[in-house]
């Protein structure tokens, strides 16, 4: 795995720093969603996202690597069909902002750790221990529980 420029932050911080983001992510989107569309709302969202990120890329040094994403045909792949997930995610969630509460909405959302589990453990066969399995069933009954209540 590449190393970043940037100053190394443990793998278990990262998760913490995404998931603060996404809270604003709900919150911001709420607020921006009031009277326009909300699949035009999400595609200037990822047109700011690819002008951001590709200036983090730049700052990092990184642009060079550019051309060995692109001449990775599998890599290149898979990086696609993430991307065209995220839209669909992202086109679904930003729907369901516009008509209902964060406070429903963003819970229900979250079943998407479940579902990354249980697919990572059948398409990469990783392990997971009891305590996780646990908490997993826990976020799964949560989310299953503000999606009827």
């Amino acid at each position: 795995m590449r190393r970043h420029r940037c100053s190394p932050i443990p793998y278990r911080g990262r998760p913490k720093s995404a998931a603060v983001s996404a809270a604003f992510v709900s919150i911001f989107g709420k607020v921006g969603l009031q009277g326009i569309d909300s699949n035009v709302a999400t595609a200037v969202r990822a047109v700011i996202m690819a002008v951001f990120l590709i200036g983090v890329v730049f700052v990092q040094g990184n642009f060079s690597h550019m051309a060995e994403v692109l001449q990775d045909k599998k890599g290149l792949l898979f990086i696609a069909l993430s991307g065209i997930a995220g839209a669909t995610s992202w086109l679904f969630y930003f729907l369901a902002l516009k008509y209902g509460p964060v406070s429903k909405v963003a819970p229900i959302d979250k079943l998407s750790v479940v579902f990354a589990v249980i697919l990572a453990v059948i398409l990469f066969g990783e392990k997971v221990s009891l305590v996780h399995a646990c908490a997993i069933a826990m976020i799964a009954a949560g989310g299953l529980i503000l999606a009827i209540w």
